[in-house]
């Protein structure tokens, strides 16, 4: 898996307890980072149990600083920073309209749905049906029920719910799906890991009067997106 060192599937063994302290152990230390700084990010991290989005024989390593395998074709729950990695620079907030394109483990959506509130909504598209199916079961047993799901090539967004305020991609693409762009509403950003030279960067792209402007933030290292816009 790219060359990261997943660790070896198990029993688990840690408690319920165990795990939150873990877990609020993580979000402290990612503030510590400067990674997170929004306070519905945080809250957002705090409340929502990640190993409950995990296979059940990962389950102890959630919040471990690797991706982690899930059904489905290639598929991964990102590491534990990549959720504020990606929606700070979004500025993710209240209200927004949010389009996750890559639903994984249903994780990502779940925090986003958090995050934007009773005035917001989170569309999630995964084009792997496996991998749909293991996210969909997350988030109904989470109570996440009014997340629009769609099993279908993400590259292609998803019409019926457009404009979107901020949209993320979680897998790498040659350059940004033209649909993508076309989906977002004026004045929206857009996040998503984007190929440059055979290296991976995340970048940025704001929506303006005058067209669309792309900033990178780091080097990454994501799974390849599939489907029309696929490498």
């Amino acid at each position: 898996m790219h060359g990261w060192i997943i660790p070896p599937p198990r029993e688990p063994a840690k408690s319920v307890a165990e795990l939150e302290r873990e877990r609020a152990a993580k979000v402290e230390e990612l503030v510590g980072a400067g990674l997170l700084k929004s306070e519905r990010i945080r809250q957002a991290l705090l409340k929502i149990a990640r190993e409950d989005f995990i296979p059940y024989s990962y389950r102890d390593y959630a919040y471990l600083e690797v991706p982690l395998p899930l059904p489905g074709e290639q598929s991964t729950i990102s590491c534990p920073h990549s959720y504020p990695l990606f929606y700070e620079p979004l500025g993710l907030d209240a209200g927004h309209r949010f389009l996750e394109v890559g639903l994984g483990s249903g994780y990502g959506a779940a925090v986003a749905r958090e995050v934007v509130g009773e005035e917001g909504s989170v569309v999630a598209v995964e084009i792997d049906p496996q991998t749909f199916e293991f996210a969909k079961a997350n988030l109904e047993r989470a109570g996440y029920i009014d997340v629009v799901l769609v099993n279908a090539d993400g590259g292609l967004g998803y019409p019926p719910h457009q404009p979107y305020d901020r949209i993320s991609i979680t897998a790498a693409c040659r350059s940004v799906p033209p649909p993508l762009t076309r989906q977002l509403a004026p004045g929206g950003k857009l996040i998503a890991p984007v190929l440059d030279d055979g290296r991976q960067f995340l970048s940025l792209v704001e929506k303006t009067e005058s067209g669309l402007i792309r900033t990178e933030i780091c080097e990454v290292l994501y799974v390849s997106l599939r489907g029309k816009f696929g490498k």
